[in-house]
């Protein structure tokens, strides 16, 4: 990828961001009411009007839309994206403080998904296995079928509850990682093992691989050594959608166990109707597509020579096509 491509790539990146924040914006706005009204307009607290419009205008949240919106959009420019209405910290803190374990889950999952899908690719593809070959080859369609609640409600059952391998309640730093991280490794090795399966298979088509095999080459090296790194693209964007969809979207992963982090911040945000933290946990889901997306573009010429010096990759349904 030229560097031309590359500041392309960029600008569709920053397209993406600022569509998806002006989307995410206006929708937001268009709830009947507000952050402010629905923390403090409850009669409990015993606040009048006036000083819930007060509070409203020292928000700024009684300017014309439009002014917010700039506002609110030069604050995201600089990383300051407000305060939260319903614990009064800025947002940006509250960020900080969640990301890492949020990202710290995400990581974990992708790479055991990864491990389980190329073991089952490799065993559901590997000749002569008979039923055994079969039995991998419909295991993904069962995995994606799994919700995630219930894979993690049925771990804890087992894994805490009846054999007590794994504490659920104040585990360690990595204890407290391993059901959250198999909960979601579970539903996502699915369609990335069904992407590699399908790769794996016409790459086992191709003339090269005859050849080798013909030099007396066991099926494992073959795999291992030359059918796996010519069928890796598919797979590795497949990877990409799957780990930017996990950085924004384990909520209820975190929320089945406890865990500090995005998705159980962003259960809370939309229960109090915290809109700066929801429109931050947006920007930032969508910033991790781009960015995981964009890392992929740039990995294609590293896996395949065959893209070096070319343009880059089309990918269309899993494949790739050449423009």
């Amino acid at each position: 990828m030229t560097g031309k491509q590359i500041l392309a790539r960029l600008g569709q990146a920053l397209l993406v961001l600022l569509i998806t924040y002006t989307v995410a914006f206006f929708l937001l706005s268009a709830l009947p009411s507000d952050a402010v009204q629905s923390r403090f307009g409850d009669p409990a607290l015993g606040l009048s009007q006036a000083e819930i419009d007060e509070i409203r205008d020292s928000m700024g949240i009684d300017k014309p839309l439009w002014v917010q919106f700039f506002t609110s959009l030069g604050g995201f420019l600089v990383g300051e994206f407000g305060n939260s209405t319903e614990s009064g910290a800025p947002v940006a803190t509250l960020i900080a403080d969640a990301l890492p374990h949020t990202l710290a889950l995400a990581t974990s999952a992708i790479v055991v998904s990864v491990i389980v899908a190329l073991l089952v690719a490799f065993a559901a593809t590997l000749p002569g296995l008979g039923w055994i070959g079969s039995f991998f080859r419909g295991l993904p369609s069962l995995l994606v079928s799994l919700p995630g609640f219930w894979v993690g409600i049925l771990l804890i059952q087992v894994f805490s509850f009846q054999l007590g391998w794994v504490r659920v309640i104040e585990p360690g730093s990595i204890e407290g990682l391993i059901l959250p991280t198999l909960t979601l490794a579970v539903p996502i090795s699915a369609p990335l093992t069904q992407v590699l399966i399908r790769s794996i298979e016409q790459t086992q088509g191709q003339p090269f691989v005859n050849a080798v095999r013909a030099r007396g080459a066991s099926e494992a090296w073959i795999f291992w050594r030359n059918v796996l790194r010519n069928s890796l693209l598919p797979a590795l964007t497949m990877a990409g959608l799957l780990f930017g969809e996990l950085v924004g979207g384990a909520v209820v992963t975190e929320t089945v166990f406890g865990r500090a982090g995005l998705g159980q911040m962003t259960a809370q945000a939309v229960a109090n109707r915290d809109t700066p933290v929801l429109m931050a946990v947006v920007v930032i889901a969508a910033a991790a597509y781009v960015i995981i997306n964009l890392v992929v573009d740039l990995l294609y010429p590293v896996l395949d020579v065959r893209l070096r010096g070319q343009k880059a990759p089309a990918r269309v349904a899993g494949r790739k096509t050449y423009v």
